[in-house]
């Protein structure tokens, strides 16, 4: 067995609480120690010594929401693929949402995902399955077997759920097989056509808007069930500042709820849109400064527990059309810690708290292995030197669509090595 030594590393384990300088011991596939204290006894004997020189340690991030087009779209994504351009983003994880084709509503289809990723991926890869069979929002899925084959939670992906029964239905059997609802909410009626943010900019780009409203009336209705039921409810991706302190709200109440909130969300706003830019075409769309701002507050007080990449790969096909009748979504597994880092950089929020939504929280969420230095637990974990400037160029995207938010975008903090169960999956 391998013992690779971390030394002079600012480690930052939000599962204990540490930000401080000291030595990381990975163990074969585990961590032996991690901490100021940890080469009291000494390097071990053989160990490979790296000097990280104040470069940062952080437990491997897990990305609680990723769209891959295996199976059905393997041209957009493969699962081989997005597991490449996650470990080149210091992602170790990936909870991978059911829209593909056929949809992830049966045992036959996990199964599929965690052999294919056992083969292939080069993280780790958690489905989640369909709370309705083909995600169409009426007849619901069988929990129990999907939960016992390997689905870590359950989710209509890109799709809102239309039926309070259905939902209500959902959140009761999902208590009962200790699993988590995960849905995002958009009513197709007051989104309608609606393709960004509605506002005066979407009226000055000619653009109908999808009202905030739209991701607010479902969401309460869902915080609600929640209350009446006592399952364990998480929104997917809110954007807005109605929507956040409808959380805030529910958890007060002590309701069973947590919210998660995408990157792109927080990093751009509506006016990122500019001359009608197809990448920035997204669901949740991209909202005005203020709830962008607000959002933020919500992450640094703990009322959104995690932040997620949204990685919705599409292909030129799909993008290179008018604004209103392209697709929505954008690729994001490899910028996603260093778009993040914008947040600890400017002072938004402290640098423990951003890797606790990204790794530590998200592990607890969906209760996976991961998202801590705590000796003894798997090495998943990044290396991260968190001044380094680097410049997001399509020609470096390693996903096969290129559809990214961020091209040409000048961030700060750059992974240099990625560990999986102590195995290095990428290294700069």
């Amino acid at each position: 067995m391998s013992i690779t030594v971390f030394e002079r590393a600012r480690i930052v384990d939000p599962s204990r609480g540490i930000d401080e300088t000291g030595t990381v011991i990975v163990d074969g596939r585990k961590i032996a120690a991690a901490g100021k204290t940890a080469l009291n006894q000494g390097i071990p004997e053989g160990a490979t010594v790296i000097d990280c020189a104040g470069k940062a340690v952080i437990p491997g991030l897990i990305d609680g929401r990723v769209f891959i087009g295996e199976p059905g779209g393997e041209h957009r994504e493969t699962i081989a693929s997005a597991s490449v351009a996650a470990a080149a983003g210091g992602v170790t994880s990936i909870v991978m949402m059911p829209d593909t084709d056929p949809v992830i509503d049966n045992v036959a289809l996990v199964e599929f995902v965690l052999r294919t990723a056992k083969d292939t991926a080069s993280v780790n890869i958690f489905p989640a399955a369909a709370i309705t069979k083909g995600l169409d929002g009426r007849e619901m899925t069988e929990f129990g077997l999907l939960r016992e084959a390997g689905a870590v939670a359950f989710t209509d992906g890109r799709h809102t759920i239309a039926s309070a029964l259905v939902m209500r239905r959902a959140l009761t059997y999902a208590r009962d097989f200790g699993a988590t609802i995960v849905h995002e909410t958009q009513d197709s009626d007051l989104a309608s056509s609606g393709v960004m943010n509605e506002g005066l900019y979407a009226s000055w780009l000619g653009l109908s808007g999808i009202p905030r409203e739209a991701e607010l009336i479902p969401l309460e209705r869902d915080l609600a069930l929640a209350r009446l039921t006592r399952g364990s409810y998480h929104a997917a991706k809110i954007s807005t500042a109605m929507a956040a302190t409808a959380v805030a709200r529910a958890k007060a109440d002590g309701a069973s709820v947590t919210a998660g909130v995408s990157i792109h969300n927080l990093s751009l706003n509506e006016n990122d849109v500019g001359e009608y830019r197809t990448f920035f075409r997204l669901t949740p769309p991209l909202r005005a400064e203020e709830d962008r701002l607000a959002v933020i507050e919500a992450v640094k007080d703990g009322t959104v527990d995690i932040i997620v990449s949204s990685h919705d790969p599409q292909d030129v096909d799909t993008k290179r059309l008018p604004f209103a009748d392209a697709a929505a979504g954008a690729i994001g597994l490899e910028t996603l810690l260093g778009a993040a880092l914008r947040l600890y950089h400017n002072g938004d929020i402290p640098l423990l708290r951003l890797v606790e939504t990204l790794s530590t929280a998200p592990a607890r969420l969906f209760g996976l292995p991961g998202g801590t230095l705590n000796p003894g637990a798997v090495a998943d974990l990044a290396l991260v030197d968190l001044e380094e400037p680097w410049i997001v160029s399509e020609s470096d995207i390693r996903s096969r669509s290129k559809n990214t938010c961020f091209e040409g975008a000048r961030l700060q903090g750059k992974v240099l090595q990625t560990l999986v169960a102590g195995r290095t999956v990428f290294s700069a």
